[in-house]
């Protein structure tokens, strides 16, 4: 928040656009309006509210607090006072012109929301130049924002008996896979529940019961729970022939939603043939930007807003919708590491497994890796309730101009494929045999042999005659 001089505030009255700015008359008393603006300004993003100023129209009057030293105190006593569900510190100044003085009061954004006087109704944000009252749904958003972090730690009534079976083996067998040494392997599912916070004192905790529940358990605690995944061939549904062309099936649970929804989302997005090993190499930053935002998405999701999490692929985007605001301005959490999961107990789950960050909320990592492939940044638009993230696809970084270099990769992919598959099916092969698999020349074989050596893909085992090929895996 910066000061604001005189001259500052003469400025601001010669503006149209006021989002941080208001005047009131205050003859003599606080107007009771005044309320509203602090609600708002505690809600939105904070702002001056200046008294002893007219406004008509665009005409600015300034007429001047009446008895300023009496206004101020009783100002700053309702804000420290009852009248508002907490207290508000607020930092005053005062302006001379001639004999009349006029009082400005700069309100801070509140770290807990909703900030109303009297009741919650009297909950207003910043819209404009105008303060508006919240609706009864925006009103219990902001309630749940205020347990941020601790919601999906609540105990339920269930037990393991009410949990998915085929989910959890499947989540155990995956960390199992890429960490086959760690120590959560040995234990019973029970302890192994425990130990990932799913359930905590042999109840199931609301994050463990998202992740891990049945459709009909978690239907007990979270009424209509649904992941919407939709693909529309147009930019907008305006421009689209149908509303959609494909809609995913409903899933019982987060942890079987995200391998649907990755699964298909993944084929959406350019990814260029490129070799690790002796495989191809599919986790390219890009895709890394994509799996960051599910998973991102999938964690920080307020399950308990009407509105649900939703992904929509355009013909020119990939956009992620979050039902719940970010914990504090995108901005801030863009400039560093600011580890504050919506749901904590979600995201360790997904941290287990490698498949959540350390700390943050990852648009980092997000932006560096579709800005790998793509030239647009992702772009993210926020509300009082939700955030969005989009992913536009436009030209790849290597242009249009490299569409026939593209066809030619994807030629070579395929050629290698038939080679390094007849050679696995028959590690002494010969060159004339190859040739006829490719569909090559014995030259274009020789050429393709000799890459694949050289990347230490390939190596010949013996002489060229009589020898074999091994493949080698890195």
């Amino acid at each position: 928040m910066a000061d604001m001089t005189k001259e500052g505030l003469i400025a601001r009255l010669q503006d149209i656009e006021w989002e941080d700015f208001e005047v009131k008359e205050a003859s003599f008393d606080v107007p009771k309006s005044a309320w509203e603006t602090v609600s708002a300004f505690s809600n939105t993003a904070g702002g001056w509210l200046v008294f002893g100023v007219k406004q008509k129209g665009r005409v600015f009057e300034i007429t001047g607090a009446g008895t300023p030293e009496k206004l101020e105190s009783d100002f700053m006593t309702v804000l420290r006072g009852q009248k508002f569900n907490q207290k508000i510190v607020s930092l005053c100044r005062k302006y001379s012109f001639g004999q009349k003085t006029v009082l400005a009061f700069y309100i801070p954004l509140a770290q807990r929301k909703p900030v109303y006087f009297d009741n919650p109704r009297n909950s207003f944000i910043r819209t404009g130049s105008g303060d508006q009252r919240l609706t009864e749904q925006e009103i219990d958003s902001l309630f749940r924002d205020a347990s941020f972090g601790a919601k999906d730690k609540e105990l339920t009534s269930l037990t393991l008996k009410d949990l998915n079976k085929e989910s959890i083996r499947r989540y155990r067998t995956y960390l199992q896979n890429i960490k086959p040494e760690h120590q959560y392997n040995a234990l019973s599912d029970e302890e192994f529940l425990a130990k990932i916070r799913a359930l905590e004192g042999g109840k199931a905790t609301l994050g463990g019961l998202l992740v891990f529940g049945t459709e009909d358990s978690i239907g007990k605690c979270v009424s209509d729970f649904k992941i919407d995944y939709l693909e529309i061939f147009g930019t907008s549904y305006e421009d689209a022939p149908n509303r959609y062309e494909f809609r995913l099936a409903d899933y019982p649970n987060i942890y079987e939603y995200f391998f649907a929804i990755y699964e298909r989302i993944i084929k959406k997005i350019d990814v260029p043939f490129k070799l690790k090993g002796a495989f191809r190499d599919e986790n390219q930053p890009q895709v890394k930007a994509i799996r960051e935002a599910l998973v991102n998405m999938l964690i920080h999701t307020d399950y308990f807003s009407p509105m649900k999490p939703r992904i929509r692929v355009f013909s020119d985007r990939i956009e992620f919708f979050n039902p719940g605001a970010l914990p504090k301005p995108y901005l801030e959490l863009q400039k560093g590491d600011i580890s504050l999961p919506r749901n904590p107990i979600i995201t360790r789950i997904f941290r287990v497994i490698d498949l959540a960050e350390n700390a943050g909320y990852g648009f980092d990592k997000m932006f560096k890796g579709w800005r790998h492939h793509y030239p647009k940044d992702p772009v993210v638009s926020t509300g009082l309730d939700y955030y969005r993230i989009e992913f536009f696809f436009g030209a790849s970084r290597r242009g249009s101009a490299k569409a026939v270099e593209k066809t030619v990769e994807k030629a070579v992919e395929k050629t290698v494929e038939k080679i390094l598959g007849a050679i696995r099916a028959n590690p002494r092969i010969t060159t004339n045999e190859l040739a006829a698999v490719a569909g090559l020349g014995r030259r274009g074989v020789e050429w393709n042999l000799k890459e694949l050596k050289s990347k230490g893909i390939l190596r010949r085992v013996g002489p060229d005659r009589g020898g074999s090929w091994e493949v080698k895996q890195k």
